[in-house]
């Protein structure tokens, strides 16, 4: 019986984002293209009959509205499971950026509950637990690339994105998702992605076109200043497309290659000091196998 385990979780993009509509409640309805990307969370879970949280290194508050205490408290309601854990996430995903950090951790403490306690929950439940938390939760445990729609409890897995690599860049501020859509309520967008044009270009295996059909509606009101700035840089150094992910603050650029986005992210350290290069991953929070030498 394992008494740790280690998860890596993925950050995400969005490489499309749209307001669809409101839904019962106030909520808002999307359409969205979701992609986790090889920037990690790395989650480690040991047993404990209590349940403690760390984050060493970070200015993210470990409370009770933490999401993986969240998850760790919804995970042992559901089981019945009368036990604890010791919880330490070493963050590497930038916080109020629109990647989806706080639910990667989520999703990574799910994960490493139901392996280290044999809980044997099927994705569905997982899924169905994530959403409780938040709404990226249930994408932050599928990965890979999907077509996310609803509240983004509606997901449908897509092939894998065409080969390619991005540049991310986190201005030196977040950006707080409901006030991103409080504007967005009296505002407005002028822009409005297609997202069915978008899988059907990664369906096609078509770069270019998953590029063209790229848009994020809550660009223009989420206050982030430096949006237009980085994505004119990122096109200037090659990027076929560059646009916010989620609601913002950070920006990205999508590349055909390592080289171009690597440089690009040297040329744009001049300037930012939080940038990251990453390519498309295929899974999405995932439990560590240790192999034996």
């Amino acid at each position: 019986m394992r008494d740790r385990v280690t998860v890596l979780a993925p950050a995400k993009l969005n490489l499309a984002l749209d307001v669809v509509g409101i839904l019962p409640g106030g909520y808002h309805a999307l359409d969205m293209t979701m992609q986790a990307i090889s920037l990690y969370e790395r989650v480690v879970i040991r047993r404990s009959p209590y349940l403690d949280l760390t984050l060493p290194g970070s200015n993210v508050k470990p409370g009770p509205g933490n999401t993986a205490i969240k998850a760790a408290l919804a995970f042992f309601h559901y089981t019945g499971l009368l036990a604890g854990a010791d919880i330490t996430i070493y963050k590497n995903v930038p916080v109020r950026a629109g990647m989806a950090g706080g639910s990667a951790d989520a999703a990574a403490v799910l994960v490493g509950l139901n392996e280290l306690y044999g809980a044997r929950l099927s994705m569905s439940e997982l899924c169905a637990l994530g959403a409780g938390i938040g709404a990226d939760v249930p994408f932050a445990l599928m990965g890979g690339t999907c077509r996310v729609q609803g509240l983004g409890d509606l997901i449908k897995a897509l092939p894998p994105m065409p080969e390619c690599w991005f540049t991310v860049v986190m201005p030196d501020y977040g950006v707080s998702t409901p006030e991103a859509f409080a504007a967005y309520d009296k505002v407005g967008s002028s822009v409005h992605p297609d997202c069915a044009a978008q899988e059907a270009a990664i369906r096609a295996g078509d770069l270019d076109a998953v590029c063209a059909a790229a848009g994020n509606a809550l660009e223009e009101c989420s206050g982030a200043k430096d949006n237009e700035a980085i994505k004119a840089a990122l096109r200037e150094n090659g990027a076929v497309t560059a646009l916010m992910t989620g609601s913002g603050a950070a920006v990205f650029g999508v590349f055909r290659t390592e080289a171009e986005a690597k440089a690009a992210a040297d040329a744009l350290r001049a300037r930012w000091t939080q940038v990251y290069t990453a390519q498309p991953v295929r899974g999405g929070a995932e439990v560590q196998i240790l192999r034996k030498r």
